[in-house]
């Protein structure tokens, strides 16, 4: 059964007659997702240090956003999660995941990088792909200026951010050249071809509706050929051995549910460290509306946990 809170969200949404994103142009749809924030997320919580910055990417500059937390001193070398937002490959951007990246750098003790790839359709795929592994190489390559430890990198990702995670540890490993310690995948897309059944059976009513993923496929592949790419379907790459640890969080109503219990079961069948947890109960797009939802919360705890377990950091009292 669906969360009362979430139901209750739903029901709002329905009430004020707020229109699907798929029904937006897209400049109006990242101005709703933006403003959407202080309705459902909690405030930001304050950290003790941010800084914007940016890294050369291939198409020019990619903005970044350095968190470092609460009683970290100056001067300390922290383990870093480099995040890529959510939204599509089309919205969202620093700003809509800025409380989401505060709390995970406060409670897991690490600093946080968050990444403003490029997005559809101005930049189609593998725009995001290109920048998402620059920045997170130039961190790396700039870890002791930065003041975090290129041996403790993570990286992480809510959905369209899930997916750029895996798909960024792939190609990490297959570089060579740059080690990630860990990834956090927050209901990723992890395969273009939208086949598995819980786009069927969670594709309309619980926010995230078939219609609204098509819309943000379409904004980001512009040839079908592609959703067989491993860049754009990590699923589909075929070896997956050798990759980092991971958690992989779902939501028991959404649609990519499936597929990210595929990704999970896949990453253990190939000889991985995997965690898989379902929030049985709640949507996509949940962990960002902890001002709404109570599970929201818990499960920024848990990821927060496991980035402290694996990573080593102190998080703020």
């Amino acid at each position: 059964m669906l969360h009362p809170q979430a139901q209750a969200f739903i029901d709002l949404l329905i009430e004020r007659k707020v229109p699907p994103t798929h029904t937006l142009p897209v400049a109006d749809a990242r101005s709703f997702y933006r403003d959407r924030r202080a309705f459902a997320q909690p405030a930001p919580g304050e950290v003790a240090a941010v800084r914007d910055l940016s890294a050369p990417g291939p198409l020019g500059p990619v903005p970044l956003r350095l968190y470092r937390p609460l009683g970290s001193a100056a001067g300390a070398v922290l383990p870093v999660l480099i995040y890529y937002h959510g939204g599509g490959w089309t919205i969202g951007d620093l700003d809509t995941h800025d409380t989401l990246c505060r709390e995970l750098c406060n409670q897991s003790g690490c600093a946080v990088v968050a990444v403003d790839y490029r997005m559809g359709p101005e930049h189609r795929f593998p725009a995001a792909v290109n920048d998402a592994v620059a920045a997170t190489r130039w961190v790396r390559e700039q870890a002791q200026v930065l003041g975090v430890d290129a041996a403790r990198l993570a990286v992480g990702g809510d959905s369209a951010g899930g997916n750029l995670a895996a798909v960024v540890a792939i190609a990490a490993r297959d570089a060579g050249d740059l080690p990630i310690a860990f990834q956090l995948l927050i209901y990723p897309a992890t395969d273009m071809r939208r086949l598995h059944p819980s786009h069927t059976s969670n594709g309309q009513g619980y926010v995230l509706t078939r219609d609204t993923i098509a819309y943000f496929h379409d904004h980001y592949i512009a040839d079908p050929a592609h959703d067989l790419d491993w860049r754009a379907s990590p699923l589909l790459h075929p070896d997956l051995s050798h990759l980092p640890p991971a958690l992989v969080l779902t939501a028991g109503y959404d649609p990519l549910r499936d597929e990210g219990l595929d990704y999970a079961r896949a990453l253990t069948a190939a000889g991985n460290r995997a965690a898989y947890v379902c929030f049985e109960r709640q949507i996509h797009g949940f962990i960002t509306m902890g001002r709404l939802l109570d599970e929201a919360n818990t499960a920024v705890s848990m990821c927060a946990a496991e980035l402290q377990r694996v990573l080593g950091g102190k998080a703020a009292r």
